[in-house]
C-alpha cells in the first residue's frame, strides 16, 4: 500500500526531533532489509513502530543504535550527525537501549543493578541518580535488595529501563519491552511506565508487538511493513484506521480479529 501525503505529515504541535533516522537502508550481508525508513522523536515524545513479525523492526532498532552499520540515510542526534557510531560513543552521547532479551544481570541485585547503569557518572553522583530513578519508578524501591534474577519478567523489564536512564539519557530505544511479561505486568509497563520516562523529558521509541497498547500509549505511531513505513501519524489515528489489521494480517479482518491480533 503506497503511503499518502497526509499520512506522512508532521503534526503541528509535535516536538522537534532530537532522534531523526532519515531515509535509512541497512541489512545483513547482501540483503537489504529496510528501505529509506525514516522515523523520528522528540524529547517527552513516545513514538512507536508497530508491525508484523519480519518487517524489519529489530533491524532498524539495531541500525539505530549502532549495531548495525547504515548503508545509506542519516541518523541526526540533537541536530548532529551520528550515522556511522557505535553504541558505545552513542550511549556516550544520550542513546540507551533496552534490548528484548538479557536485560538485566542476574547475580546483582536490583540496588547493584542501578549502580551499573550508572557507569558514566561520577561516583558521588550515583545515589542522587538512583532516587531520581525510584521516583520516577516508585514499584522498584522495595526491591533494591533482591536478587534481579529472582524476579518476574516484568519486574526485570522495569529493572532495565530504570537502569538505562541512571544516566539522564536524551534517548530510549525499547525492544519490545513486553515480550516474556506476564500480561497484567505488560499493560502497566506500556500504560504508566513508558509514558514516565516521556514525562521525565526523554524521547522514547518504543518498538512493541502489542500494537494497540503501544499506539494507546504513544504521542506517534509508525506502522512499518516489509522493511518500509506504511503509515506515519499520530497514535491515535492510527488506532482509528479501518486498514491497520489488513497491514498486518494482509487480508481484510473483522473487528474482533483486529483487537486480538493487534
Amino acid at each position: 500500500m503506497p503511503t499518502s501525503p497526509a499520512s506522512v505529515r508532521r503534526a503541528a504541535n509535535r516536538p522537534a526531533p532530537y532522534l531523526e533516522a532519515s531515509d535509512i537502508a541497512a541489512g545483513y550481508d547482501t540483503t537489504l532489509i529496510l528501505h529509506s525508513v525514516s522515523v523520528s522523536v522528540g524529547q517527552g515524545e513516545i513514538a512507536c513502530i508497530v508491525g508484523p513479525n519480519g518487517s524489519g523492526k529489530s533491524t532498524f532498532v539495531k541500525a539505530v543504535t549502532g549495531d548495525l552499520p547504515v548503508r545509506k540515510g542519516t541518523i541526526l542526534l540533537g541536530g548532529t550527525e551520528v550515522t556511522s557510531k557505535r553504541r558505545d560513543q552513542l550511549a556516550r552521547l544520550g542513546v540507551r537501549l533496552v534490548p528484548q532479551e538479557n536485560v538485566v544481570f542476574d547475580s546483582l541485585t536490583v540496588q547493584e543493578n542501578l549502580e551499573m547503569g550508572g557507569y558514566l557518572l561520577r561516583r558521588r553522583e550515583v545515589p542522587a541518580a538512583i532516587e531520581r530513578v525510584l521516583e520516577t519508578f516508585p514499584a522498584l524501591r522495595q526491591l533494591q535488595k533482591a536478587t534481579a534474577g529472582r524476579l518476574s519478567g516484568g519486574e526485570r523489564k522495569l529493572v532495565a529501563i530504570g537502569r538505562a536512564l541512571m544516566s539522564e539519557p536524551k534517548v530510549i530505544v525499547l525492544d519490545e519491552p513486553s515480550a516474556s511479561v506476564a500480561p497484567a505486568m505488560s499493560t502497566t509497563l506500556l500504560s504508566e511506565q513508558v509514558p514516565a520516562l516521556a514525562a521525565a523529558g526523554v524521547a522514547v521509541v518504543l518498538v512493541e508487538q502489542r500494537a494497540v497498547q503501544a499506539l494507546e500509549c504513544s504521542d506517534w505511531g509508525y506502522v512499518m511493513v516489509a522493511g518500509r513505513i506504511e503509515i506515519s501519524m499520530p497514535a491515535s489515528e492510527v488506532l482509528a484506521r479501518g486498514d491497520v489489521g489488513e497491514l498486518f494480517l494482509g487480508r481484510r479482518v473483522t473487528g474482533e480479529e483486529r483487537a486480538i491480533q493487534l
